[in-house]
């Protein structure tokens, strides 16, 4: 017997879930893109992407995945053989890298590992040992989606200064923005890219790029820049199109207006309040979980350094795969697979899941997601402590 049907539950890191209100939105026929509505639903746009970013900065908008936003930032930073310090802490710092390597960019990356946060003297003393100024930009995620780690930006602009470099800050925000805590301008950020599908709660197909003043005088003449990913005319746009190069996103757009409108009503701060509490309330269950079962547990081990968004855990092989296979077709919620931690050829990669508590989420979805995945701990007989429901309950209940 199956208990899966009904609404499906998808605890994956992205695509997140789709709020009724978005998908509402976008359900109508093709507008005009010419004149009228749409274009001023667009201008409504751009100072509430701005106010996410915590930034007065310049934004550009594109068509396209995380990948394709990292393209855009690439491309406007950098000239081809321009050097980017790459801080990793995960599979996505490492796929960052090699997009701007594969576009003619010299990249020194700076790998953390798969569990341990920036080590901000490490980076202080490679930019000291940059004499020669040859570095371009520091590049950085927030949240590592795959590993979970949260980079602490305003100490990495600290470390920066400290090294009295001039390299410009360009971080990923597509795992945390509208999730976790992000000042652009307080930080000194330079660069920031973020993209539609977790916490802006619209479907996979959009992604933005914040630039400074500062950013956009030091990359005036990158050469990698191309008609498409300039992002000068899509911040300056002159005429609609130059927003897009070529048409509009039509209905992604009525879809973000929608999702802007619902982070606006709850309030930024607590939206940052409400992931943090859920994000508390997963690692009180792994807590409870790992207690006798050493092989249960979170990836990154200091609160400090958890991303809000998601968290990434492991069970032991083949435990993770297991518990995912029976949560989603015997209960309906589909767990992220334990990206990066091992190759998929290797039977530890079965070793690794991670649970999404990003965007559309509350209480009792996240409560739900962790009482299924008691159950199916259970139910495939995988040792685990108990207490876990009533520790991330009270977690809850106390941040109600």
């Amino acid at each position: 017997m199956t208990l899966a049907n009904g609404r499906p539950y998808l605890a994956i890191p992205g695509p997140s879930v789709m709020p009724d209100r978005v998908l509402a939105a976008m359900h109508r026929a093709a507008p005009n893109i010419y004149e009228g509505a749409l274009y001023d639903l667009v201008a409504s746009l751009w100072p509430d992407l701005k106010a996410l970013a915590g930034t007065k900065a310049s934004v550009a908008a594109y068509i396209g995945n995380g990948h394709a936003i990292w393209e855009a930032a690439n491309a406007n930073l950098f000239s081809r053989g321009e050097k980017a310090l790459v801080l990793a802490t995960g599979q996505f710092g490492l796929s960052w890298a090699n997009s701007a390597r594969a576009m003619g960019i010299d990249v020194e990356v700076l790998d953390f590992g798969k569990s341990s946060p920036v080590d901000m003297g490490r980076v202080e003393a490679a930019l000291r040992a940059d004499k020669a100024g040859a570095i371009k930009a520091v590049l950085t995620t927030q949240v590592d989606t795959a590993s979970t780690i949260r980079t602490d930006i305003a100490s990495l602009r600290a470390a920066m200064d400290a090294a009295g470099h001039d390299a410009l800050l360009a971080v990923d925000c597509i795992a945390s923005m509208g999730c976790d805590e992000f000042r652009m301008d307080d930080w000194g950020v330079d660069v920031t890219v973020a993209a539609s599908q977790k916490g802006l709660m619209t479907p996979p197909g959009m992604g933005f790029v914040w630039f400074s003043d500062k950013a956009r005088a030091a990359t005036a003449g990158a050469d990698l820049r191309t008609p498409y990913w300039n992002w000068t005319p899509r911040a300056d746009a002159e005429e609609f199109w130059q927003l897009w190069n070529g048409t509009a996103p039509t209905h992604h757009l009525y879809g973000l207006r929608e999702a802007l409108n619902m982070i606006g009503e709850e309030g930024l701060p607590a939206v940052w309040a409400r992931h943090d509490c859920l994000a508390r309330a997963v690692w009180a269950a792994f807590d409870c979980w790992s207690v006798g079962n050493p092989a249960i547990g979170m990836n990154v081990a200091d609160p400090a350094h958890r991303g809000r968004s998601v968290t990434a855990a492991r069970f032991g092989a083949p435990h993770a795969t297991r518990l995912r296979e029976w949560c989603e077709h015997r209960a309906g919620v589909t767990l992220g697979i334990g990206l990066g931690m091992a190759p998929s050829s290797d039977p530890a990669y079965h070793g690794f899941l991670r649970v999404a508590h990003m965007g559309h989420v509350n209480a009792h979805m996240t409560l739900g997601a962790l009482a299924v995945m008691e159950a199916g701990l259970i139910a495939l007989d995988i040792p685990h402590g108990s207490g876990a429901l009533a520790a991330a309950a009270g977690v809850v209940a106390a941040g109600a």
